[in-house]
């Protein structure tokens, strides 16, 4: 899952970004308003942690943008704000959560995963798709019931595929998608192949169905048989 990380505060967007990593969320950070806006208008999220107070502008002006822009995106409030005006606020313009600093990284990503729940999962941690079935909170896959060894990345790739079934997906948006920032560090984009791969062959193995479907000259679709 893609998160965007908006946080003025440099120290606390590098603990907090760590901390997801190790929780194998793909973060992507923007420090200020301008970069922040940016970033929302042309990239998809999956999640946004956002603070209300920025030095070049309004983390609520941003909330708006979110909207616009990221339909699919829950968004949780960070800030050292605990005014209720703010709180409110921030709620009627659609976030679904908010958290007053300092809080336990733990904590936060427990919120990130009810708001991700909720957006993507119909409330419950349990993808299944005909034999195939993720736990999005133990970040495990089972094919039949007998669980799959895969990578981060592999994981994710289907992860992302299922929350996105019967859509074509082109190499350019996987890659970002798996990538974040440090896409533009890729020559080409065989390293999608490569880890495509893997995965039908994991799936196959184990006695799936490859669902993942190659669109020639368009990308990639989850799909049935």
């Amino acid at each position: 899952m893609k998160l965007l990380i908006i946080e003025d505060e440099i120290e606390l967007l590098i603990s907090i970004n760590n901390y997801l990593v190790r929780e194998n969320y793909i973060c992507e950070l923007a420090e200020n308003f301008r970069k922040a806006e940016e970033k929302l208008t042309i990239h998809e999220y999956d999640a946004v942690l956002l603070d209300i107070t920025l030095p070049d502008g309004s983390g609520l002006e941003l909330l708006k943008t979110i909207k616009k822009f990221q339909l699919k995106a829950g968004v949780i409030i960070i800030s050292a704000k605990n005014s209720l005006d703010d709180k409110i606020n921030g709620l009627d313009l659609g976030a679904d959560d908010y958290m007053t600093k300092p809080f336990q990284l733990s904590e936060l990503n427990s919120r990130v995963k009810a708001v991700l729940r909720r957006r993507h999962f119909n409330g419950t941690n349990i993808i299944t798709f005909r034999e195939l079935s993720i736990n999005t909170d133990g970040k495990s896959v089972t094919v039949h019931g007998n669980e799959l060894t895969l990578t981060p990345k592999e994981y994710d790739l289907l992860l992302y595929f299922m929350i996105n079934k019967n859509r074509v997906l082109t190499k350019e948006v996987i890659a970002e998608h798996l990538w974040a920032d440090n896409i533009e560090m890729a020559d080409n984009f065989d390293f999608i192949y490569t880890h495509l791969n893997n995965l039908r062959n994991k799936i196959n193995r184990a006695g799936g169905t490859n669902y993942i479907k190659t669109i020639y000259g368009m990308g990639y679709k989850f799909s049935e048989p």
